[in-house]
C-alpha cells in the first residue's frame, strides 16, 4: 500500500505552525508523520467500503442536511396548498392526506435503515480504533515499566534516596489488563447496588 503523503501547500503550512508552537524542526516532522499515517488509514478503511456503503453514506449525509429540510418544507407546503384547494390545480389527497402520510412514513423506514447501516460501520470503525488505542497503551505500558526499572536500578547503583522510594516499587509491577477490569466491574457494581442499609435490630 502507497503511503499517504500531504499536499505539499498543506505539508508547509503544517509545519510552520509547529514550528512556531514548539520551536523543533524535529517535532514538527513526527506531528507530520502521525498526520500522514492517520490520513492512510483512514483512505484505507474508505477503499475498503462497498458500492452499498457509499450509497448509505451519502444518503444519511443528505438526510441530515439542510438541504433535504428545504426539499421536504417545499414539497409538503405544495402538497398541503393543493390538496387543500388553495391552488387551481385538482386535488389527489384530500384532508387528511392520506397518501402523504403513507410516502412519508416509508420514506422514514427506510432513512432509519440507512442510518443505522451507517452507524453499525462507524461502531465497526470506532472499535478497531479503541483495539489499536488498547494496544498501543498496553505497549507504552510495558516500555514504560521497563525503562523505570531501568532507571531505579542506575539509581540504585549510584545510591540515590530515589531509589528506596517503596512507591516507585510498586510502579515497576506490570500492569495487568483483567485485573484492572475486574476492578472496574467491581467499582460499577457497587455504584450501581449503592451502600447497603444496616439491618434494623430486632
Amino acid at each position: 500500500m502507497a503511503r499517504y503523503r500531504l499536499p505539499e501547500h498543506v505539508r508547509k503550512r503544517m509545519i510552520q505552525a509547529q514550528l512556531k508552537r514548539t520551536g523543533s524542526p524535529r517535532l514538527a516532522r513526527v506531528v507530520e508523520r502521525n498526520i500522514n499515517t492517520l490520513v492512510e488509514i483512514r483512505e484505507h478503511m474508505d477503499r475498503r467500503k462497498s458500492a452499498q456503503d457509499h450509497i448509505a453514506d451519502w444518503i444519511t449525509w443528505f438526510s441530515g442536511s439542510m438541504i433535504f429540510v428545504y426539499i421536504h418544507a417545499i414539497w409538503f407546503g405544495i402538497w398541503i396548498a393543493i390538496n387543500l384547494h388553495w391552488t387551481r390545480f385538482k386535488p389527489f389527497d384530500p384532508y387528511p392526506f392520506g397518501l402523504l402520510t403513507m410516502i412519508v412514513s416509508l420514506e422514514a423506514i427506510f432513512l432509519a435503515t440507512f442510518v443505522l447501516i451507517s452507524q453499525n460501520r462507524i461502531s465497526e470503525i470506532a472499535d478497531q480504533r479503541a483495539d489499536l488505542d488498547l494496544q498501543i497503551n498496553l505497549l507504552a505500558e510495558y516500555e514504560i515499566t521497563r525503562v523505570l526499572t531501568l532507571v531505579d536500578a542506575i539509581a540504585d547503583h549510584l545510591g540515590l534516596e530515589v531509589g528506596n522510594d517503596p512507591e516507585v516499587d510498586e510502579l515497576k509491577a506490570e500492569t495487568a489488563p483483567e485485573m484492572v477490569i475486574n476492578e472496574m466491574e467491581q467499582m460499577k457494581h457497587k455504584a450501581r447496588d449503592g451502600p447497603r442499609k444496616p439491618a434494623a435490630q430486632k
